[in-house]
């Protein structure tokens, strides 16, 4: 059996991963793949035995046989059956890659690299090991690598959209705005409803969209052919242009209509949300002491609503010599998973059974995979949002953190929140009802948690900060207890990745213009009720 199984068929026609596999093996393992793309498992298993009955130990069997523990997020079993796999073929690129796949879904990120790195040098002339090696990348906050990854599967499939997709949120990320727009433009070329390429524009915010755009869009968004998932991106990025254009009832009906698909994908349950949100509060108030009160002094949590400022803080500290600012970090909810898949219970479940011994356990576990954002500096950020709701259990888990709640006025930070759309669904932010009560729960939990703790958390108000910049920087900074450094105040011009939707604002000087809310008037006032806010006018 050949060693050597790139991604491409071989010069004659034939697929090298069939490789040694007689016609009814052959047709058995189309149909195993059948299956697992389709999600039938057990059809998936059938299919794979019968191919392993007559060749045993087949790479390609037990390649799927991978990927079909993967899908079931069963990963020690899918890494024995990779490793079975390349123990026959060492150089099978693809292999390689979803052994990479499944190291990332473990927390080995080093192992889970150095596959993809593999496949790539085993394939280099195969856009998708590259494609996933930048991919990853990105969503690891190395920016500058993943470009250099995206460029090359760019080159090697220049008619790939994914990859022309991802290449300009890489260079956004960076700062690389007439590069990111062309890669855009670049995909709408080829494929002018494609909502991920408008969304990309859009989210440019500090470059509006052209009159022609907003027409080539509107004519986009009009075609009854385009995905739900097209014609979601292209309505929000219609209602950024419209309200750029002071357009604002067009853009109101454009944002209402994309923000009613993407809730019909998966509905809020705005009830069942403040049932969690409170019993996670009351849960978390009875949580042991802390062994070690300085444990995690290292970190700098960035918390509060979407949209109200929380990149910007995270720009300002970044910008001291002290701080590595790592954007949003899945990190924490990964430590909590692997518990609860440990104690097969929810976090709610465990949380009253575990001792003090156990959250230093899990502190310890967080500063360890976040160890690489420390290698340069001696702190960091971590920088999402919804943490807001584990700041109790970052008390017991990390109490030497500090936790910055970012606050803006609550209209125009509830407005704002309707205006983006989000990715991970369901989402509170698709009605103006759900944002009410979210901010409610949100400004609930965390008025408790400020007047309890006020040494670990500071509110800090957006509109304070455009108002007195310099006064209100050097009260971060001492509350972070990092020293003053000027550069803090030229915050814009910091060299870093930023990989959220304010990627461009905040390389700019701040601008005391961002209201908008105003020209909704009356539009507004289901929002303004659920804040308790009176009727505009």
């Amino acid at each position: 059996m050949s060693s050597s199984h790139a991604e491409h068929p071989t010069p004659n026609g034939s697929e090298p991963r069939l490789d040694g596999l007689p016609p009814p093996a052959v047709l058995q393992l189309q149909a195993a793949a059948r299956a697992i793309r389709d999600g039938a498992e057990p059809a998936a298993r059938q299919a794979l035995a019968g191919v392993l009955a007559l060749v045993p130990e087949h790479p390609e069997a037990l390649r799927l046989y991978g990927i079909l523990h993967t899908r079931a997020q069963r990963h020690d079993e899918a890494r024995v059956c990779l490793q079975r796999a390349l123990a026959q073929w060492p150089d099978y690129a693809l292999a390689h890659s979803d052994l990479a796949g499944v190291q990332h879904a473990r927390g080995d990120m080093e192992a889970a690299f150095a596959c993809w790195r593999r496949a790539c040098a085993l394939a280099p002339a195969a856009p998708m090991p590259w494609f996933n090696l930048g991919r990853n990348l990105q969503l690891h906050g190395d920016t500058t690598a993943a470009i250099e990854a995206l460029q090359q599967a760019h080159m090697l499939a220049p008619d790939f959209l994914p990859a022309l997709i991802l290449l300009g949120d890489a260079l956004v990320h960076a700062g690389r705005f007439d590069e990111a727009d062309a890669r855009y433009r670049a995909a709408l070329a080829l494929y002018p409803a494609c909502g991920d390429a408008w969304r990309g524009l859009a989210n440019m915010k500090t470059r509006p969209l052209s009159d022609a755009d907003r027409e080539q869009l509107s004519v986009a968004w009009r075609q009854p052919a385009i995905t739900p998932t097209d014609r979601i991106a292209m309505g929000f990025a219609l209602g950024k242009v419209c309200e750029d254009q002071g357009r604002y009832g067009e853009a109101f009906d454009a944002l209402n209509r994309a923000n009613s698909e993407l809730r019909e994908l998966r509905p809020w349950q705005a009830a069942a949300f403040h049932a969690h949100a409170d019993a996670l509060l009351v849960a978390s108030r009875q949580l042991p002491s802390a062994i070690d009160l300085k444990l995690g002094h290292e970190v700098i949590f960035i918390v509060g609503l979407p949209r109200s400022g929380s990149t910007l803080f995270e720009q300002i500290l970044a910008a001291h010599s002290h701080v590595e600012g790592a954007s949003e970090l899945s990190e924490l909810e990964q430590v909590l998973g692997e518990e609860s898949r440990r104690r097969q219970q929810s976090l709610l479940q465990w949380i009253g059974a575990a001792d003090a011994a156990d959250w230093q356990r899990f502190g310890q576990r967080y500063l360890t995979l976040t160890a690489r954002w420390r290698r340069h500096k001696p702190r960091h950020t971590d920088k999402l949002p919804s943490n807001w709701l584990l700041t109790g259990v970052l008390g017991a888990m990390l109490p030497g953190a500090r936790i910055i709640d970012a606050r803006r006025d609550a209209l125009e930070a509830g407005w704002s929140c309707y205006k983006q759309q989000f990715y991970r669904l369901p989402h509170f932010a698709c009605t103006l009802t759900d944002i009410a009560a979210y901010i409610r729960d949100y400004e609930r939990v965390m008025g408790v948690w400020q007047s309890a703790e006020p040494q670990r958390i500071r509110i800090q108000h957006y509109e304070a900060l455009l108002a007195a910049p310099e006064d209100e920087i050097r009260a971060l900074l001492a509350f972070c207890a990092l020293p003053f450094e000027p550069s803090c105040l030229d915050y814009h011009r910091a060299s870093r990745s930023v990989r959220t939707a304010s990627a461009a604002q905040v390389r700019q000087p701040l601008r005391r213009d961002t209201a908008r809310a105003g020209h909704y008037g009356a539009l507004l006032d289901p929002l303004r009720f659920g804040l308790g806010l009176p009727k505009f006018g």
